[in-house]
């Protein structure tokens, strides 16, 4: 018998390069990816589309989002929380 374990939705932190939308702001996330020959990690960077209700966050800001159903056809994240400039991701 095959038990499936429910994870919840995707959570990453990044930083926001534009919030010149209305309840929408562009955020930048860095993943490190191996290269495939010589085994040195890279930077990758993906822009993704998250949703600001309050309009609370600007450019420059570092910022918790998760993955939730689709907002409109780009955007289908949305804001958890505002983090300070020294602030980790995880911890208090």
């Amino acid at each position: 018998m095959v038990h499936s374990q429910e994870r919840g939705p995707r959570t990453v932190a990044g930083l926001v390069t534009s919030a010149k939308m209305d309840k929408t702001i562009a955020v930048r996330v860095e993943r490190k990816v191996a290269h495939p020959l010589y085994r040195k990690y890279v930077k990758r960077f993906t822009k993704l589309y998250v949703h600001d209700e309050d309009n609370i966050c600007q450019e420059m800001d570092r910022v918790l989002i998760q993955e939730c159903r689709p907002i409109s056809k780009t955007k289908s994240w949305r804001l958890i929380k505002k983090l300070e400039p020294n602030q980790s991701v995880w911890g208090p």
